[in-house]
């Protein structure tokens, strides 16, 4: 009977360190509250905005990103809590892009604009990614 719980509590402790290892290399996706949206210069190629959203999506808090290739916009949603406009531009620039927050919007004003989601990184409509708007 004794030998029984040590095997029963060694494959406990097992299954334990198993799903606590796991869990270590989980990443939960944040949820976008704000959404910054970046003219940036020197995209020229696909592999540009490949680069550029690779990167950003590695970030905390970054949680969608678009790249306007035609438009020179690069458009990020973001947790707030996490991350901020400032240091999304940054990231762009340490890549060699030069860039300007050229709007930053609530994502519930991004939605109402384009009628979109800002998470899914999909094209904006042009009005809200206006400077000043």
């Amino acid at each position: 009977m004794k030998k029984k719980n040590v095997i029963n509590i060694a494959l406990l402790l097992t299954v334990i360190a198993l799903l606590v290892t796991g869990a270590m290399f989980v990443r939960i996706r944040p949820i976008a509250d704000r959404v910054a949206v970046l003219s940036t210069t020197g995209m020229t190629c696909q592999k540009c905005g490949s680069a550029i959203e690779r990167v950003l999506r590695a970030n905390n808090g970054v949680a969608g990103v678009e790249i306007d290739l035609a438009g020179s916009r690069v458009i990020v949603a973001y947790d707030s809590k996490t991350t901020g406009p400032a240091v999304i531009s940054s990231t762009v620039g340490c890549l060699g892009y030069r860039n300007s927050v050229a709007n930053c919007l609530s994502a519930e004003q991004y939605r109402k604009l384009t009628g979109k989601d800002p998470e899914n990184g999909q094209a904006g409509c042009g009005i809200c990614c206006t400077p000043g708007k």
